[in-house]
């Protein structure tokens, strides 16, 4: 049987989550939006309450829940500010391929020590030439003894100036293509390894996001991921796992703009009545609220899915391409909604809509979700 209820447990996250949230991530995005301070001490403060790291195992010191409580906190986080929730979610993206792919060793050296003190993570795939083309990558790893040295680029990393460690994709046989990506898992105080300049983004400005380069940097055989050849699978398995949460966080900007724009409908007066009465905004208000609905159910969804152990590869490209459309047409009408107000950087909406710009962008744009959506579905077809 079906059932869309929470269960106390889940309730009580959640709650837990919207108190902190806009307690303590509400008060302080206009500040960090506007400075593009990176926003440490809240997510220090999250990392203490148990919000951040969620899903690393238990017998790895942490709480072990699942995809869908994952999504709970990062609409919540979202709601409230998606630069500050991108800040904290990274840790989940770094950590999903050692989850998925990891040994023993491995999660209890870099999962463990994440539970243990507030430490942050980043994700190495996306290169100045190589986004969407990940086989267009040219970081290469070269086996030398007992070790591999690395070398190139990566571009457009989230916590690439604040992590502690990396998690790296790079060809260990580039004739191989994707069959010739390995992982491997990177300290940030390992020689050879250079940050860039903080990028100054249109919106969710409060995430730290830079170019991180490797020239020569020596990695041990111990610290690659899986064996050779894996990195692909893993970096994108990962993704199975993520973009439920990345969706849902933007189910949470959506419906913050919602919110906004519904107020703004009782208070503002057109024509001698308030504009929620005038049909032209009414159904405006109808769809922005019918598809803030639907994406949450597909991120849902695609969590429920992937947390029962079964394959979500589809359902996580259907929750994060029509979340990330949704987000952004939602704010654009928020903005609409407000008129001039929306426009003006004094008022909430123009934040959302800078922000949510990126939820079409990063972890798979919306292009490429419509090409796994149309190649899951001919593997269907042909199965």
């Amino acid at each position: 049987m079906i059932d869309f209820e929470l269960t106390d447990e889940q309730k009580e996250l959640q709650r837990l989550a919207r108190e902190f949230a806009q307690k303590e991530i509400a008060p302080q995005a206009r500040h960090h939006d506007e400075t593009g301070e990176f926003p440490r001490e809240i997510c220090r403060q999250a990392w203490e309450l148990g919000l951040m790291n969620t899903h690393v195992p238990e017998e790895y010191g942490g709480l072990g829940l699942g995809t869908f409580e994952g999504c709970l906190i990062a609409e919540e986080m979202a709601a409230a500010c998606s630069g500050i929730g991108t800040a904290m979610e990274a840790n989940t993206l770094a950590e999903a391929p050692v989850i998925l792919g990891g040994s023993d060793d491995q999660k209890r050296r870099w999962l463990a020590p994440m539970t243990e003190s507030f430490r942050l993570a980043a994700y190495c795939v996306t290169e100045p030439d190589a986004g969407s083309d990940v086989a267009g990558m040219k970081t290469v790893a070269r086996r030398d003894g007992d070790s591999y040295v690395l070398d190139g680029s990566k571009m457009w990393i989230t916590n690439g100036g604040v992590a502690d460690w990396y998690f790296v994709v790079a060809y260990t046989d580039p004739d191989r293509r994707h069959e010739g990506m390995s992982a491997f898992l990177i300290p940030r105080d390992a020689p050879g390894i250079e940050v860039g300049k903080k990028e100054q983004n249109m919106g969710q400005r409060a995430s730290d996001t830079r170019a991180v380069t490797f020239r020569g940097v020596r990695v041990p055989v111990e610290d690659r991921v899986g064996d050779e050849g894996q990195g692909w699978r893993l970096a994108m398995g990962a993704f199975d796992r993520t973009r439920p949460v990345v969706a849902a966080a933007a189910v949470g900007v959506a419906r913050t703009a919602l919110a906004h724009a519904l107020r703004y409908s009782t208070e503002r007066s057109t024509f001698g009545r308030p504009i929620a009465r005038h049909q032209a905004i009414a159904f405006l208000i109808a769809e922005m609220a019918r598809d803030v609905e639907a994406a949450r159910l597909l991120v849902w969804k695609a969590a429920w899915k992937i947390d029962r152990g079964e394959r979500n590869t589809l359902e996580a490209a259907y929750a994060k391409l029509f979340a990330a459309d949704t987000v952004m047409r939602v704010t654009t009408d928020a903005v609409q909604v407000l008129g001039g107000y929306g426009y003006n950087r004094e008022y909430p909406v123009e934040k959302l809509m800078r922000d949510a710009k990126v939820y079409q962008i990063y972890e798979g744009t919306s292009q490429i979700q419509r090409l796994v959506i149309a190649r899951e579905l001919y593997a269907q077809l042909g199965s």
